[in-house]
């Protein structure tokens, strides 16, 4: 080999993997990816929350509801017989909701009328779809237990969609990219901001300044708060003027909601700036927060299917809160409920990150 070539890769290897925090970034991201994609994430659509209404004295339709329950596809909701049926899916606390005929499945099918409401949550689209689609199938395996496979069939069922009629898949979609980028800008300009002021020697300026710790803390953080804001502002207008992408709730509510998040990223981006001692180490640590935070927010994947660890670590993770907000925000209406237990969430998130993120610039400054 060249030797001139030769002294060249041994320089380039021994700078990049000197330092311990690279070699964690380069040699821990693919095994934290790979652990994700491998154990976690599935395409297949399960634990849909289903709630069934019928009569108390209704033997069919709890026959009916166990084979819905006992087919892997779906879980019982917590519901009562008194709940609006469109209000559990409104809250999110079903993803779906049978209603039985009011004189009984067994009388309408004996009459071979019966007709089973079947509503459905759209404003995730695949899972609408998949939704329907299970229903169907395990619908048909009871008729045929308990009435004959022969036709006609002693029921059908009427599928209702709410909240994305035409099942579009962008608008389940864009409201998730939309939470995505906000996260990406935030945390990597915030994390490469502060480490760029160490490369280049003038953080030491800030630091002998007469100012204090919270003062300088504020002056490097607020201005990438208030671009967080404005790059929500700017995504949401372009989901609407672009895809058609409904706002429904109240703009109070996205503001409030954009705003808490933007603060934990921001704090989140500050508290790798802490520990990252150049750019590149910045930017990669940023990325290797944010690639696990997407898979595990339920953008692409649904959380439910997800081993019960990863569960437990994707309810840490406020990319899946602010998602969940944007989404019933902007498809829903903003469901007060769905509102302020992620909001809560949210913010308890923000208040432990700027927190941690405060301490942690101190001891950077001391």
């Amino acid at each position: 080999m060249n030797p001139a070539l030769k002294a060249f890769i041994k320089k380039e290897l021994r700078q990049t993997l000197r330092d311990t925090r690279m070699r964690v970034l380069l040699f821990g991201m693919p095994v934290i990816q790979l652990t994700i994609f491998g154990f976690a994430i599935s395409t297949e659509i399960k634990n849909i929350k289903l709630a069934v209404f019928s009569r108390p004295d209704d033997a069919a339709a709890a026959r009916l509801a166990e084979g819905f329950y006992s087919s892997g596809w779906f879980v019982p909701a917590v519901f009562s017989q008194a709940d609006d049926p469109v209000e559990l899916i409104s809250s999110g606390r079903a993803d779906a909701v049978i209603v039985a005929p009011k004189d009984g499945l067994a009388r309408s099918a004996a009459r071979g009328g019966g007709s089973l409401q079947l509503l459905v949550d759209a404003s995730n689209a695949t899972k609408a779809r998949m939704t329907e689609a299970y229903a169907r199938s395990v619908g048909s395996a009871f008729a045929a237990r308990e009435y004959g496979a022969g036709p006609p069939q002693p029921f059908t069922i009427d599928v209702r969609v709410l909240y994305n009629p035409a099942m579009e898949s962008s608008l389940f979609l864009v409201p998730g990219v939309m939470s995505m980028v906000i996260c990406i800008v935030t945390i990597v300009l915030t994390a490469m901001s502060l480490t760029r002021e160490r490369e280049i020697g003038t953080f030491e300026t800030i630091v002998s300044a007469p100012l204090a710790d919270h003062e300088i803390l504020l002056g490097k953080t607020l201005p990438f708060m208030l671009l967080g804001l404005l790059v929500a502002g700017i995504v949401i207008i372009a989901a609407w003027l672009l895809f058609g992408v409904p706002v429904r709730g109240p703009l109070w509510q996205c503001a409030a909601a954009a705003a808490v998040f933007v603060i934990t990223t921001v704090s989140i981006g500050t508290c790798i700036s802490t520990i990252a001692r150049n750019q590149q180490q910045a930017m990669l640590g940023g990325f290797m927060f944010l690639f696990p935070s997407v898979l595990m927010s339920g953008i692409m994947f649904p959380v439910e299917n997800m081993p019960s660890g990863i569960i437990a670590a994707a309810y840490l993770n406020p990319l899946m809160y602010f998602m969940r907000l944007l989404r019933d925000i902007m498809l829903k209406g903003g469901n007060l409920h769905v509102f302020w237990t992620n909001m809560g969430a949210l913010a308890l998130m923000a208040s432990a990150a700027a927190a941690l993120a405060y301490n942690r610039f101190r001891q950077t400054l001391d």
